[in-house]
């Protein structure tokens, strides 16, 4: 591979970028790792599970994590994206390319999570390591640890992907643009000028502040992506077999949506459509309904004076009772307590 020349270590604080990986693992409930463009780790590995820590100190195990590795972070390359597969135990891991002006300076390894899901796209196993009685005996042992392994969506380890992929591109880039600046600092001080561009904080202050601001962020973040995206105007799916039911749902919110009705509306049968809908949205259609019902009505709780009733009524609840009941239970809060925090947090 061609040596980048870009040097992920001195591009970044090290230090203070492991502090973040931390923060990302706790919120995404994956283990995480950062590597350079050879494959070489530059940090610690955040939060490994025990499962993968008996493997990985194991002599002989521990050479298809390798192997898995660093297959991985070249197809990530390749693909110019990040790349989901299965390791030699069949769980799910990520490797997330960090790309530069095309140049690939290093990696994030994400993963060592169980799928909650068993209709989802083909995954590859991209290390296959054959069974034999040893090591067969060793997964025994390992089992319990293996059964507490954090389990997913699909389309949360989809989501978390993304979001790593382009937050440590960005946070890459601002450092890359802050290096440059103080480069730039350092040869006008040697001419006896300062550049105006450059305030009185350094840049790396100004890099980590904002990759602190971004932590700060994140949590919540990426907690509410899902749900906001899905209580937008309108809902795109990947799936065009199920367009005609979401373009219905968004049209008629005030409706009590059967499923039945919209397997009818997309022309397949109320099995399939229930089977294809909870792989496209991570949830079943009453409980995907029933979230996005909640979510307009927050947007009416935080823009008007709308009685609680009036909103009930405005997405179909049969009564005001349940509404609150289904409020409470998505948001743990009544609509009224609700409405009161967000004016106060508004007014603060």
């Amino acid at each position: 591979m061609v040596k980048s020349r870009f040097d992920i270590g001195r591009i970044i604080d090290l230090e203070k970028w492991h502090k973040l990986q931390d923060s990302l693992s706790l919120v995404t409930k994956m283990a995480i790792i950062t590597v350079d463009y050879k494959g070489v780790p530059v940090t610690k590995h955040s939060y490994c599970q025990s499962f993968c820590q008996n493997v990985r100190q194991d002599s002989y195990l521990s050479q298809y994590c390798q192997k898995c590795d660093a297959r991985a972070g070249l197809e990530a390359v390749r693909l110019n994206k990040p790349y989901i597969y299965l390791c030699h135990f069949n769980i799910i891991d990520i490797a997330i390319p960090i790309i530069i002006d095309n140049q690939y300076i290093g990696a994030i390894m994400a993963g060592q999570v169980k799928l909650r899901d068993t209709n989802v796209p083909p995954l590859e196993q991209i290390v296959t390591r054959p069974s034999n009685a040893e090591t067969d005996s060793k997964f025994a042992a390992y089992k319990k640890d293996y059964d507490s392994l954090p389990v997913l969506s699909y389309e949360e380890v989809t989501t978390i992907a993304d979001m790593l992929f382009h937050l440590c591109t960005y946070i890459i880039e601002e450092a890359i643009r802050k290096d440059t600046a103080i480069d730039a600092y350092k040869k006008a001080m040697a001419l006896g000028t300062t550049p105006a561009s450059l305030d009185k904080m350094s840049a790396s202050e100004h890099a980590y502040r904002n990759i602190q601001a971004i932590q700060n962020e994140l949590s919540s973040a990426l907690i509410e992506t899902k749900v906001k995206q899905s209580a937008a105007d309108a809902f795109l799916s990947s799936n065009p077999v199920l367009q005609p039911a979401f373009d219905y749902i968004f049209a008629h919110k005030s409706e009590n949506f059967k499923l039945q009705a919209m397997a009818e509306l997309c022309h397949i049968s109320p099995s399939y459509f229930s089977r294809i809908f909870t792989k496209e949205t991570g949830e079943n259609f009453t409980i995907f309904v029933a979230r996005l019902k909640i979510e307009w009505a927050k947007q009416l709780l935080e823009s008007t004076d709308l009685s609680i009733n009036e909103i009930s009524d405005a997405f179909g609840f049969s009564d005001t009772s349940y509404f609150i009941k289904m409020f409470k239970k998505f948001e743990n809060l009544t609509p009224t307590i609700y409405r009161n925090v967000y004016k106060s947090k508004a007014m603060d």
